[in-house]
């Protein structure tokens, strides 16, 4: 591998699921004479899908990089799952890249996650590029596509070639804008618009352009070319046909001529310190300084073992380079590197600035990791990325009695590859919960540990996490006397409960005098306190919001123990709060939900039936809209496939816990009741 610069591309494509990315992928290979054959979905042959679970579903459902040379160019290709599920893994790979290839279908055109791509690729400054697929369909509307485009992401949407012959070839706008006519608008419209908009940022080159009406070659529209891109003030559009072959080629040589090389891109925004007091810090794409690389995806296969796939930053990665992660003291040696074609890997010697490769067998790499050979880059973190939060929870647990650490094994595993996968363990309820960004996220989770990792387990929907608390101040007494043969035990306790406010949690107040409860005993009284406060008092939620005040007691030189201590704090609490009226409280969310606006009033009216709130809604862009709700979690711990049948699958949404608030009279009732019986059996 060079290590000019000049000669890499990293680019991502990215896109909903069904554009035609990994077909896209497949034939570029092919014209890049990187493969022998085309690839099929449907015989589960292609490059980037090689998963056996992608292989049933003819979905990709994690990345994939493919790197191959054309025309002397090195090209890093990641070729990324459509489906919103999967936006965890696409985000993380676009850290890896200067350029993002969105792939649009000539015959669906624009949905929000286009919307949400192209947002995401904005605010990260990459360099974008849109390629409206499937022109040779009889069902592709590209002019409507191609206007759509403009309306939704603005008039820098312009095209570099068009489809022409009823979309069986495209004809070039930029490079040679002397073919045979479009099948709509004109190449000589397209060609001016496209120059226009480029020299705008050159004076120079505008004058001559202007004034002295010289054609301006496209070797002296590269440096401006570039600019525009790297500023978003040009989104070019390219139409093609993965399954014909049609602009492929034309592709190939937009991504070699002018999409940007390491150098060329907004470098990536990397930072020292954390938080508030994090600063910029350069990194330039210079073989010679220190080591600086960022792991931006992890694989875990049960034969291979853990890769690491890392792109170069700066300086010079080498078979056998000692390289520190992130802040870790001692460095780890890179015993292989591997450049990748989907699943084939072939040992390199070096990685450079700019390139992608991957290094297989070293535990401690892990995602979003930064690798550097030198103490100085110490704390140096890419700009966190706002990954979406998962939503869609299912409680798990093995199916065999002993599988436990198993299983624990398999979810650690399933967070180190997936940023969207979160699990938590509810110990109130004694349930581990792995919650995923949707339905078919979670299917494929389930399935994966099956198949690759062979453990079973056993769901069910999630509990809702409520909580109890008190509604007015008591008092409450225990004396705890036991006598057994020799010595006994003695504790005696008074304290006073009182409610804060929503969310304040608990306080303990010690206000015992005159040793009435000798100090070494006050711990053992919070302590039976405490136990209550787990385990609660009327429908066996966790109590939070409660002020506990112990102020006075009475101790015995010889019988009093710690454990009669722990007792009579329990059931002084205990009897505190049965006077105290305690309620049920349940978590009230923050919904926010972006949707067609066409669909709002009938997201409106559902709502409604879920004892929502309102908060307010504003119009977006392209037709959408967002609406903001408060509603208690047990209403819409399903809401997800709700939501796809308002929307025919437009929407989305997230959520987050806003406050607790008291349940509805009858839920109470029904939740002591259920509680009561299984109070008895204990």
């Amino acid at each position: 591998m060079g290590h000019a610069t000049s000669g890499i591309r990293n680019i991502a494509l990215v896109g909903p699921a069904g554009a035609g990315k990994t077909s896209i992928t497949e034939t570029l290979l092919l014209q890049a004479g990187a493969t022998r054959a085309r690839g099929s979905l449907a015989r589960g042959t292609t490059v980037s899908d090689f998963d056996p679970q992608e292989k049933r579903l003819q979905h990709s459902l994690d990345t994939a990089i493919c790197s191959f040379t054309a025309d002397g160019t090195r090209i890093n290709l990641i070729d990324t799952p459509g489906y919103a599920d999967f936006l965890g893994k696409t985000l993380s790979v676009l850290e890896a890249v200067e350029a993002v290839a969105i792939v649009v279908s000539a015959v669906n055109g624009v949905d929000t996650l286009t919307q949400r791509l192209m947002d995401f690729a904005r605010e990260r400054g990459l360099c974008r590029l849109i390629i409206v697929n499937k022109i040779d369909s009889r069902d592709a509307h590209c002019a409507q596509v191609l206007a759509q485009l403009r309306e939704s992401f603005g008039g820098e949407c312009l095209p570099l070639n068009l489809p022409a012959g009823g979309g069986d070839s495209v004809v070039d706008c930029f490079f040679q804008p002397h073919g045979r006519a479009a099948d709509f608008s004109s190449v000589e419209a397209a060609h001016t618009q496209i120059i226009d908009q480029v020299v705008e940022l050159d004076e120079k080159l505008m004058a001559l352009y202007l004034e002295q009406g010289e054609e301006i070659s496209p070797e002296q529209l590269h440096d401006p070319f570039e600019q525009a891109l790297r500023e978003g003030h040009l989104v070019p559009v390219c139409f093609a046909s993965a399954e014909t072959g049609a602009g492929v080629a034309e592709l190939l040589q937009i991504i070699v001529r002018l999409m940007p090389n390491p150098a060329e891109g907004n470098p990536p925004l990397f930072l020292k310190g954390n938080g508030a007091d994090a600063e910029r810090v350069p990194v330039a794409p210079d073989a010679a300084r220190h080591v600086i690389a960022h792991v931006f995806k992890v694989s875990i296969d049960p034969y291979v073992g853990k890769l690491g796939v890392l792109r170069v930053h700066q300086g010079t990665v080498r078979q056998g380079s000692q390289l520190f992660v992130g802040d870790a003291r001692k460095p780890v040696k890179v015993a292989h590197l591997y450049s990748l074609l989907g699943k084939d890997t072939s040992e390199i010697q070096e990685a450079g600035p700019g390139d992608i490769c991957a290094t297989p067998k070293v535990d401690e790499l892990h995602l979003d990791a930064v690798l550097h050979d030198s103490h100085d880059e110490d704390q140096y973190h890419l700009k966190p990325v706002a990954f979406p939060p998962p939503m869609l929870g299912v409680a798990i647990e093995p199916e065999r009695r002993g599988d436990e650490q198993r299983l624990a094994d398999t979810l650690h595993k399933l967070t180190a590859e997936d940023p969207c996968v979160r699990i938590e363990h509810h110990a109130a309820v004694n349930e581990t919960v792995l919650y995923g960004m949707g339905e078919f996220h979670l299917r494929v989770l389930l399935e994966r540990m099956t198949e690759r990792y062979g453990v079973h387990v056993k769901t069910h929907p999630p509990s809702i996490p409520y909580r109890e608390t008190i509604t007015r101040p008591a008092e409450g007494h225990c004396r705890h006397k036991k006598q057994t043969g020799g010595a006994g035990q003695f504790g005696e306790v008074f304290l006073r409960i009182e409610a804060l406010g929503r969310g304040a949690g608990f306080e303990f107040v010690d206000d015992v005098v005159g040793g009435a409860i000798p100090g070494q005993y006050i711990p053992a009284v919070e302590k039976g306190v405490r136990q209550v406060l787990t385990e609660g008092a009327l429908a066996g939620f966790p109590i939070q919001d409660v002020r506990v005040t112990v102020y006075d007691g009475k101790h015995h030189a010889v019988d009093s123990k710690e454990v009669a201590f722990v007792s009579a704090g329990r059931k002084a609490f205990l009897d505190a709060l049965q006077k105290a009226t305690p309620i049920v409280l349940e978590p009230i969310m923050r919904l926010e939900i972006t949707a067609p606006a066409s669909a709002i009033g009938d997201i409106t009216g559902d709502l409604a039936t879920k004892r929502a709130r309102i908060s307010g809604s504003d119009t977006l862009p392209g037709q959408r809209a967002t609406l903001r709700a408060l509603v208690p979690l047990a209403e819409v711990s399903e809401y997800q496939s709700r939501l796809k049948a308002l929307t025919g699958g437009q929407g989305a949404y997230t959520m987050e816990l806003s406050h607790y608030d008291p349940v509805p009279p009858r839920r109470q009732q029904e939740l002591a009741q259920a509680w009561r019986p299984r109070e008895a059996q204990d």
